[in-house]
């Protein structure tokens, strides 16, 4: 799993410097979006941050890298997560968005039993391929975790709507 982190920056890296040395106005073709999550009830609260950027080749092809922070807390049942991701987006026409996303993350988990606590830790490694419908710099759509197992650890289920924004 650190090949994987240390392959995806070393990726990025690399992509920028060689994008700055091609295109003389790099950051005009440079979009930054990502997300933002706040949710709070009864004995609940989580919270996600993850921006990411995006580098448009032409109207068709955008790549870029992504951070990823979430915590989680639930009665007695706490998670934070944190790490990186690579997004690949094609836009076959102006209004479909067709996209693949490399998703590293570790995750920490502790859950409060009688006897003291319980801890896990590991890396999880999502594969997400999506579709959805463009209009501005908004896409709406659903992706699929191709490598999603019933004990994640992370994710629910394969499938994730999502709602995507780069200005």
């Amino acid at each position: 799993m650190k090949n994987l982190v240390f392959f995806s920056l070393f990726f990025c890296v690399t992509f920028v410097g060689f994008a700055q040395d091609q295109e003389p106005n790099f950051w005009s073709k440079v979009r930054f979006g990502g997300g933002l999550g706040l949710n709070f009830g009864n004995n609940f609260t989580s919270i996600t941050v993850a921006p990411s950027a995006i580098y448009d080749f032409d109207e068709f092809f955008s790549l870029g890298p992504g951070l990823i922070y979430s915590y989680q807390k639930i009665d007695d049942f706490r998670s934070t997560l944190y790490g990186g991701s690579i997004i690949a987006l094609v836009n076959p026409i102006p209004e479909i968005q067709i996209s693949a996303e490399l998703e590293q993350l570790r995750v920490n988990q502790k859950t409060d039993v009688i006897n003291g606590t319980i801890e896990d830790d590991f890396w999880n490694t999502a594969l997400f391929m999506g579709a959805g419908y463009r209009t501005g710099g908004v896409t709406f759509g659903i992706r699929y975790n191709i490598l999603f197992a019933d004990d994640d650890g992370v994710y629910a289920d394969a499938w994730s709507p999502f709602v995507r924004v780069f200005f």
